[in-house]
């Protein structure tokens, strides 16, 4: 896995570092600090004792018999939602609050869009005692007012973003401002497979603990350590590059990652962005993004925060561009339908985000003997509101 990313950062022609002056001391520091800090038993212990103790790790790996049998192939359930604060976004937050830390950092800022990644830093800095900002668009910030209440309480400052579409692109970008003027003392915790080098292999490398899980726990349960295929939805790419990261070099695993197709493709209204864009540069990295033909960001949509991203992370780039990963588009219909299917299955209600994941079970076709593990990425009590308001229409 380490051999797909070289010395520069790119994942072949994806990646790198796009800057402005005043941060390459702050990439070059960081670039030439995380593998030796990820690498040292210090961080190691403290990295383990915290995902253990804090976050609730081990995550169960649950076999869903209902779905299974609607599906028609064994599906497993990565159950991410169970971290405390509700979603994988811990695992990255916890990673490099400890490497902040290490390098002498004492300000942590953040994006978010659902605001789980905002809630996960909020959290982890009030454990360590580090003042925290976190810049959230201010659709998303309306649409997710339970977890702007959540990071509040637990004392972060919340910055509601009032340009461009509102939304995560623009979070991204005033919280890349706020670093530029203040270089320091701040670590910008991006909570994606996005941003110059080395941001996407360093989360990656902190979410791997989600597949390296899978692998001793499908051990357990099918005396195999690969499932046949594995699903994770995708906006930047966290959850998903966890998920896949232990099985990118074995061949005998399918990757599915699915996007946020909006309202459908043709309708204008989407964040699908392996089906829909082109090559160009967004926050930092060169990657794969939704933009105009003379380079303008277009701007995404979807019904959910989370992936409402007008780019997509240079490993899933790459991934798609050799064909080891498959990324597919689903609709805001799609997925609403997966949600409700996935609560009157099993009893367990997902983020939007994760329903995504859901709705690839109704697209692809499996035989009765194929191991499948979707990974659930975060649970749905944000958006409750969005679930109840889809009532009549599904």
């Amino acid at each position: 896995m380490n051999q797909l990313i070289n010395s520069k950062g790119f994942y072949g022609e994806f990646g790198g570092a796009y800057i402005p002056e005043m941060l390459y001391p702050n990439i070059e520091h960081l670039a030439g600090s995380y593998i030796r800090i990820l690498k040292s038993e210090s961080f190691r212990k403290k990295f383990r004792d915290l995902l253990s103790d804090y976050v609730g790790r081990p995550t169960p790996l649950f076999y869903a018999g209902r779905l299974s049998g609607s599906v028609g192939a064994k599906i497993y359930l990565k159950r991410e939602d169970l971290c405390h604060t509700g979603s994988h976004k811990l695992n990255n937050v916890v990673g490099q609050t400890l490497l902040a830390i290490e390098m002498n950092k004492k300000h942590i800022i953040a994006e978010t869009g659902a605001g789980q990644h905002g809630v996960a830093t909020a959290t982890v800095c009030a454990l360590m005692g580090l003042p925290c900002t976190v810049f959230m668009g201010e659709k998303d910030a309306g649409r997710q007012q339970p977890n702007v209440m959540r990071m509040k309480m637990l004392g972060a400052e919340v910055i509601p973003v009032f340009s461009g579409s509102r939304t995560l692109k623009d979070a991204t970008n005033e919280a890349i401002r706020h670093w530029i003027n203040h270089p320091v003392e701040t670590h910008y915790l991006i909570g994606s497979t996005i941003g110059p080098h080395p941001y996407p292999d360093l989360v990656t490398r902190l979410q791997g603990v989600i597949s390296e899980e899978i692998r001793r726990q499908l051990l357990k349960a099918e005396n195999r350590e690969y499932p046949d295929c594995v699903i994770a939805c995708v906006g930047g790419g966290s959850n998903a590059a966890g998920t896949f990261y232990h099985f990118i070099d074995d061949k005998r695993v399918r990757l599915i990652g699915t996007e946020a197709g909006g309202e459908g493709p043709g309708s204008g209204k989407t964040a699908a962005t392996i089906e829909s864009g082109t090559p160009g540069i967004i926050h930092g990295c060169r990657t794969l993004l939704m933009q105009t033909r003379d380079g303008q960001i277009k701007e995404a949509h979807s019904i959910s925060a989370g992936l409402d991203y007008p780019g997509i992370g240079p490993l899933h780039s790459y991934l798609h561009k050799t064909g080891r990963a498959e990324y597919l588009a689903v609709t805001d219909r799609e997925a609403m339908q997966a949600a409700h299917m996935l609560a009157r299955l099993e009893g367990i209600i997902p983020a939007l985000e994760s329903a995504h994941a859901i709705a690839a079970l109704q697209k692809l076709n499996f035989k009765k003997t194929d191991c499948v593990v979707v990974n659930l990425s975060g649970r749905g009590d944000k958006d409750m509101e969005s679930y109840m308001s889809s009532m009549q229409n599904i």
